[in-house]
């Protein structure tokens, strides 16, 4: 018996986004059961996605309604995760993304609203777009030191939310980021990863932190957190900019080209990184990529690495090149032997380590 079209595809979101990647960052245990569900029924994945978020987004206006904030924020919230997860395996030039991305934009912003002190939604220029971030902040906390905290290819600044919470619990500020061809910034701030320059980013992100350098309620050092293709990204910034006083890198690598080594596939999201027609010129844009020699030697802060044994998105010998590459006195490495990609499946204990980690090396024990 033949296989349904959509049964293959249902399965590839499925490995794309697994369970404890679904309840690692951010979503309901109910409402990822109700979509492994639905697309095993024959739902389009970005269709169900969204149904449920609608339905948490209705339930949050009426708990709003009634005077139940708390419950209205949690409900904002699984909505939020619902349509982030949703838009992930559809390409820009599909409709139902931005308006989906939107959605998810507006229930976490209306999530913040509720939080004291609330979210910020900051927008950065940079080159001819604008790039974006949300900005949390402790309460009671005078002038907090910043993480600046991002994702990578397609696991955008929402996505980790929860760990965003973990390190605001031990009086850190956080903001919460969307660098060059991700998320806010890629699709409704029109700024992609530059195709000639690999250090482009650190200007993007350099950008971030002097946001956080001007803002009248912050102080102190600012931190960097990388995930993914993202703590190559902060490696490589920690080497360009001296104003970062400490960094993590979690799931990364020194050469995140790599990834094509094994998925080729993946070049069709490399090229939405970069904003290009076709894939071949992100291809060679990413293959130039490395943190060579001479950069990771250029790390001198703190560093935290973090990885799976078993990971095959990005080797553990990659991460392990830039733990040994970098001239920081201050350097640890955990290694979890389950471990999947950025360490989904250990999510509180890897949060824990993260966040205490920052406030020791950032002072805000």
């Amino acid at each position: 018996m033949t296989e349904p079209p959509w049964r293959k595809e249902a399965a590839a979101h499925q490995r794309a986004m697994p369970m404890q990647r679904l309840l690692g960052n951010g979503m309901d245990y109910a409402d990822a059961v109700a979509l492994y569900a639905a697309v095993d029924g024959g739902e389009p994945w970005p269709d169900a996605a969204a149904r449920l978020g609608a339905a948490g987004a209705a339930r949050a206006r009426r708990a709003l309604a009634a005077g139940h904030r708390h419950s209205a924020l949690g409900w904002f919230r699984r909505a939020s995760a619902c349509h982030r997860f949703g838009q992930v395996p559809l390409p820009d030039a599909d409709p139902r993304k931005r308006a989906m991305y939107r959605d998810l934009i507006d229930t976490y912003g209306a999530a913040g609203e509720l939080l004291d002190p609330p979210l910020e939604h900051v927008r950065v220029p940079h080159r001819d777009g604008t790039l974006a971030a949300w900005l949390h902040r402790p309460a009671g906390v005078v002038r907090p030191p910043v993480v600046l905290l991002f994702g990578g290819f397609d696991g955008w600044r929402e996505e980790y939310d929860t760990a965003a919470r973990a390190l605001v619990r031990r009086g850190l500020a956080v903001l919460l980021a969307d660098g060059p061809g991700q998320g806010e910034s890629r699709l409704f701030g029109g700024v992609h990863m530059d195709l000639d320059d690999p250090d482009d980013v650190c200007a993007a992100l350099g950008a971030f932190v002097t946001v956080a350098e001007k803002h009248p309620l912050l102080g102190g050092p600012t931190g960097v957190w990388g995930n993914s293709m993202g703590g190559y990204l902060a490696a490589r910034f920690a080497a360009r900019d001296a104003r970062v006083a400490a960094v993590c890198v979690n799931g990364g690598t020194d050469r995140p080209a790599e990834i094509l080594d094994r998925f080729p596939r993946f070049a069709a999201k490399v090229q939405l990184l970069y904003g290009t027609p076709e894939p071949e010129p992100a291809v060679a844009a990413l293959r130039r990529c490395v943190l060579t020699p001479d950069l990771l030697a250029s790390v001198t802060c703190p560093l935290l690495v973090l990885h799976g044994t078993p990971d095959r998105i990005f080797l553990i010998e990659s991460a392990h090149r830039v733990y040994d590459g970098v001239r920081s006195t201050d350097r640890t490495f955990l290694e979890w032997e389950d471990g999947d990609h950025c360490i989904y499946n250990h999510t509180y204990e890897k949060h824990t380590a993260v966040g205490d980690w920052f406030a020791e090396r950032l002072g805000a024990l």
